[in-house]
């Protein structure tokens, strides 16, 4: 079992290594691939040193599995040339996601789709994966109708470059590289991503879209506002959801408290809810502040957090190459 993970180097691809290793994926050789600038340098996985190759030599070496995170010019150009080598794309990029011909998975939600057939699999969005987990259950047991959802972002999700402007700035460093038009620190960003025709942003439009996807349902109505905070460990997610059907409320808490990969977080007389720093470096879903929206029939709020790194990119993926491996999809 050769598995590559292109980009290895990055926030996410170091995350990817980091999972791979935690949950012992059965690999017999890992391919670390990043551009020529790092080609050579060592990476340590399990104790042992693998040398960084590139992307061609990457392709060469023909690996089972590749795992993504290199951006989404990097994988519309080369995801195809792995698969044409017989290996199986994970890519976590925006490249792939919403193309009709390739399946959209959070392994919780829908891994019954995939089939021996699929070469190229999209890792959804970091803010989408979050929240498809905790509606997916109230989804097939309520109908759901339509959700409002505002997030409170991580600069993680951003990259390198965020988390170093929001460090400056809490040095007093105002003259270092930016990754965003403001200062983040003291702050909070309406926009995450560039805006479309419409008024949303891209991140915004991923969520509505790949929501849909995912859940195998275009009747759901929904409705985003993506926002960037100076915080790290994960995103945050306020969600109000309308069902066709009533609901009751210790029900819902009792299917989600036995959904797999969701952790409810939900004790208020002890002010116990879901905050990024508790979901830090965890894989699971946490889920709190369950209560209804007294201003609408059959329709809930729940406050959402997950690692973006975690289960919002990297665990996510390898989650889906554990699911290959088990049915014998590779």
């Amino acid at each position: 079992m050769k598995v590559a993970v292109v980009g290895a180097t990055g926030l996410v691809g170091t995350v990817m290594l980091k999972v791979l290793e935690e949950r012992n994926f059965p690999l017999t050789e890992l391919i670390p691939v990043a551009s020529e600038k790092s080609v050579g340098k060592l990476i340590t996985f399990k104790g042992k040193q693998y040398p960084i190759v590139s992307m061609d030599t990457a392709i060469g070496m023909r690996p089972d599995i590749a795992l993504f995170s290199a951006g989404g010019s990097t994988s519309l150009e080369h995801a195809p040339r792995f698969k044409e080598a017989g290996t199986t794309v994970i890519d976590n990029s925006s490249a792939w996601r919403m193309d009709p011909a390739i399946r959209l998975v959070v392994p919780e939600v829908n891994a019954n789709v995939l089939s021996i057939d699929d070469k190229i699999i999209a890792n959804p969005n970091c803010s989408t994966i979050q929240m498809v987990v905790a509606l997916k259950p109230l989804h097939d047991k309520y109908k759901i109708k339509r959700v409002v959802v505002s997030t409170y972002q991580s600069v993680t999700g951003t990259g390198v470059k965020a988390v170093d402007q929001m460090m400056n700035e809490r040095k007093g460093i105002h003259d270092g590289p930016m990754a965003y038009a403001y200062p983040i620190d003291l702050n909070v960003i309406p926009q995450i991503d560039v805006f479309t025709e419409n008024g949303y942003t891209k991140e915004e439009m991923k969520m509505i879209n790949e929501t849909r996807k995912i859940m195998g349902d275009d009747s759901i109505r929904l409705t985003a506002t993506t926002v960037r905070i100076p915080v790290m460990g994960g995103h945050s997610e306020s969600v109000n959801i309308e069902f066709e059907n009533e609901f009751d409320l210790a029900d819902v808490v009792a299917l989600l408290e036995k959904t797999e990969g969701i952790v409810v977080v939900d004790d208020i007389a002890n002010l116990k809810y879901p905050m990024p720093k508790d979901a830090h470096e965890k894989d699971e879903v946490f889920v709190g502040r369950i209560r209804r929206d007294e201003s609408m029939p059959n329709t809930l709020n729940m406050w959402i957090v997950a690692d973006n790194l975690r289960k919002g990119a990297a665990t996510n993926a390898v989650q889906i190459a554990e699911y290959l491996v088990k049915k014998e999809l590779i």
